[in-house]
């Protein structure tokens, strides 16, 4: 069996760079705390040689110059977790959720799909780049155990092979292992510093001396524990956040912020093998001239699923640039509903429509341009008013619908003229005999109405109209026509007009 752990050193810190990137190499402390009472739970390489310590208090680091305070964000931890989840899951459907910067795997059967143990280590920590943006050591193992502890204590890539596990772990320090502070304590005045010393110590004497926990460490030291892992079960939820130091008061900037969480997002979609339905902003906006703090919530509701994450912050903005924030940004949240990638596939014989997300693209600008109750498609309203709708959502259809019998399905449509065409009309035993419009003139050779109808009686622009389905033939020198049209009399007008034609 072989086991693999892929762990992510100094998580605070990368979890913090990891929505905002520039924070990498400076000198960072991390505070932790109601402020002002704050105190550092994690800092930077570069802020540890300078002098700070954890658990120094905010004032102590004020005194160090050059050195840079962010608060801890519980949910961008969160996020960075759950995204070194969804990196699991795209390798194996066993993992185990060890820690908040620890995931085991189960690496059986996975050499036929990704390689041998080293190729499989490399190949986990390139993922913990793409998907977590997030550096990782990575250790392969024969047992759970080991795996962890040596991810834990090697940097880089580790591969153990079996029966080699306590010469593997033997440099380790042990307080990789995760012992007590008193053990700690007590190998350390024995002069145990190593897991090869701890190895070596007879496990009767542990025992006696620590207990259990000696036992289990000893065990640990030799790299002889066999478990199984406890499977973890992962949610279907992508959300990433951004805590803002500053206020974004430009759509460029606030443009910028969104490229790399919409990037996060479809990196772990992509991980999942899954693609975003919807998308949810919501910003938290700054307090203006004594208002209280307030959020401004974006849906964007996609016609396929999809990943691009050019595309969506296209969409994005659009939204926010038709209806602006009001106030300057504070805080980011992205959240993605996903559903499985669209599958499709085109005909020999049937023409290809337009890609669904460049046309989403281009209703969205046209939405943005004329405003969106002119884009969509028109869906009637419950009423017997002429001309009544309203626009909805336009959701594209698989193009090249078949009958029954095989072949193209035929439709009949109404296409109505807007305005309606106006036109004088000959009548004959009260029903409709010559129609003249647009200069031409008709026989009606069959009628089939009057329909009467009204309302609106209690508003301004009431109506009342007769309406007649006619079949009218043109003559003009040899040839002759016909067509099917919708005539209507407009009784509160006086007037009659064509209101449109079958096609």
């Amino acid at each position: 069996m072989a086991f693999g752990c892929v762990h992510i050193p100094e998580f605070l810190m990368q979890a913090a760079a990891r929505g905002e990137p520039g924070l990498r190499g400076r000198t960072l402390a991390l505070l932790d705390g109601i402020p002002p009472l704050c105190r550092v739970a994690a800092a930077s390489a570069a802020a540890l040689r300078a002098g700070i310590e954890i658990g120094m208090a905010k004032a102590q680091i004020q005194q160090f110059a050059g050195v840079e305070m962010r608060l801890r964000s519980p949910e961008q931890e969160r996020n960075a977790h759950a995204a070194l989840l969804d990196l699991g899951s795209s390798f194996s459907p066993h993992v185990e959720d060890a820690a908040a910067e620890s995931i085991v795997l189960d690496l059986v059967g996975l050499d036929a799909l990704f390689g041998d143990a080293e190729s499989i280590a490399r190949r986990l920590a390139q993922g913990a780049l793409e998907v977590c943006s997030m550096t990782a050591h990575v250790a392969v193992a024969p047992n759970p155990d080991a795996a962890l502890h040596a991810a834990r204590g090697f940097a880089g890539t580790t591969v153990i092979i079996e029966g080699q596990e306590a010469a593997g772990l033997g440099t380790l320090p042990i307080g990789v292992l995760g012992a007590s502070a008193e053990a700690l304590e007590t190998l350390d005045r024995w002069g145990v510093r190593n897991c090869a010393v701890l190895a070596a110590l007879p496990v009767l004497d542990l025992s006696e001396r620590l207990g259990a926990e000696g036992v289990r460490l000893h065990e640990w030291a030799r790299g002889a524990g066999q478990r199984s892992l406890r499977l973890t079960e992962l949610a279907l939820s992508f959300e990433e956040a951004l805590e803002l130091d500053y206020e974004v008061a430009e759509l460029e900037p606030l443009a910028f912020l969104l490229s790399r969480l919409l990037e996060a997002l479809c990196a772990r979609l992509g991980a999942r093998s899954l693609a975003a339905a919807a998308v949810r902003l919501r910003l938290a906006l700054a307090s203006l001239a004594g208002r209280a703090a307030r959020v401004h919530e974006k849906r964007l509701n996609l016609p396929v699923p999809l990943r691009n994450a050019k595309l969506l912050l296209n969409l994005l903005r659009l939204q926010l640039q038709g209806d602006p924030p009001g106030a300057p940004v504070r805080g980011i949240f992205l959240a993605a509903e996903p559903a499985r990638p669209r599958a499709a596939q085109g005909g020999f014989f049937v023409p290809s429509g337009p890609d669904p997300e460049k046309l989403e693209l281009t209703l969205a600008k046209l939405a943005h341009l004329v405003g969106e109750s002119r884009v969509g498609s028109p869906q009637l309203v419950d009423t017997h008013r002429p001309d009544a709708f309203h626009m909805r959502r336009f959701v594209p259809t698989t193009a090249g619908t078949s009958a029954a019998a095989g072949g193209p399905e035929h439709r009949s449509g109404f296409r109505i003229f807007r305005p309606a065409l106006p036109a004088r009309v000959e009548t004959h035993a009260g029903r409709p005999a010559l129609v003249f419009f647009r200069g031409l003139r008709g026989t009606v050779v069959a009628a089939s109405g009057p329909w009467r109808g009204s309302g609106d009686w209690w508003e301004k622009d009431a109506w009342q109209q007769e309406e007649w389905d006619i079949e009218i033939r043109f003559t003009s020198g040899r040839q002759t026509r016909r067509g099917l049209y919708r005539l209507a009399y407009d009784e509160i007008h006086r007037q009659w007009l064509v209101r449109g034609f079958f096609d």
